[in-house]
């Protein structure tokens, strides 16, 4: 349990630290590889990635002596570390209604993970193929979607892209660990190992996107939400790994799901408010700029 929370707190370093770098790149450099290019030239990013690889070997040993459905619910807990970590550093404040909408989505999130309790699952070979081949439409039909939306909704769909990809890597990287155990050489010929890197970088160039895009707790939500169920749905249908089925524990599972959607929408909205309520103090601000200069001045002034 300590090295899963220290875990969520490094995940949640990583991910301010990265959003900070990635924000302030031209926006024709979203979905490229050379955003990667640019980032790694960010002292801010190279030590977000720092973190990140941290916080991986943390969840490791906390995977080591935890069950998943222990370690993942903690991980999720990054979200609330993350969020005001934040606004501190960009020199805002978290209201009532913002903390209360990222509890709604770790608690949803948790509720979800622990009655779900996915099995240990097989890596089937004949399954790779259309696995693979789903998690692409599925990633493709998002990004088409993310076209010449605003900010807030790009953001948050590249996270959602993103964290798709991600569960598609958790199940890569069971199997190469599975194949590490076996054999080295093994696993240093197998496709799976190559497909990994792959898809790490493109998870990557994806998630820094959607941090480039907009505010953080647009994506951040996603990205804590869609990757663990994700990486279920995906041991669920292509790897053998069932959940619980039932009418309580399928009854539960759908209350987390709503919980979450309801946490993700409360914060959206939260940030909505935050942005109508800048673009009005700029309005009214500059409406007595222009007022001020249209009056006309006393007699005998210049």
């Amino acid at each position: 349990m300590v090295c899963a929370l220290l875990a969520s707190l490094c995940y949640a370093l990583a991910s301010v630290l990265q959003h900070r770098a990635a924000i302030t790149q031209p926006d024709h450099h979203s979905l490229r590889l050379g955003l990667l290019g640019r980032l790694v030239r960010h002292p801010q990013w190279v030590v977000g990635i720092a973190c990140d690889g941290l916080g991986f070997a943390l969840q490791f040993v906390a995977l080591g002596h935890g069950s998943l459905v222990l370690v993942q619910p903690l991980l999720v807990c990054g979200l609330l570390f993350a969020l005001p970590l934040g606004a501190w550093l960009a020199g805002t404040g978290m209201e009532a209604r913002d903390w209360i909408g990222a509890v709604v989505v770790v608690a949803g999130l948790s509720v979800f993970l622990v009655v779900a309790a996915p099995g240990r699952g097989h890596a089937d070979v004949d399954s790779w193929p259309l696995l693979i081949a789903a998690v692409g439409v599925t990633t493709g039909v998002i990004l088409v979607a993310a076209r010449g939306r605003s900010k807030r909704a790009r953001a948050a769909l590249l996270a959602t892209g993103a964290a798709v990809i991600y569960g598609l890597s958790a199940a890569l990287t069971k199997a190469v660990a599975h194949q590490l155990g076996a054999d080295v050489v093994k696993m240093l010929s197998s496709w799976e190992v190559y497909t990994l890197v792959v898809v790490g970088v493109i998870g990557m160039v994806l998630a820094q996107s959607a941090f480039q895009s907009g505010p953080l707790d647009a994506s951040l939500p996603m990205l804590t939400v869609v990757d663990p169920v994700a990486s279920i749905a995906i041991g669920a249908l292509g790897l053998g790994e069932g959940i619980r089925t039932g009418i309580a524990p399928s009854t539960l599972e759908t209350l987390g799901l709503v919980l979450m959607t309801v946490g993700v929408f409360m914060l959206s909205r939260s940030e909505a408010a935050h942005v109508a309520q800048e673009e009005r103090v700029r309005d009214d601000g500059e409406r007595d700029r222009r007022a001020a200069l249209e009056e006309p001045l006393p007699p005998g002034d210049g």
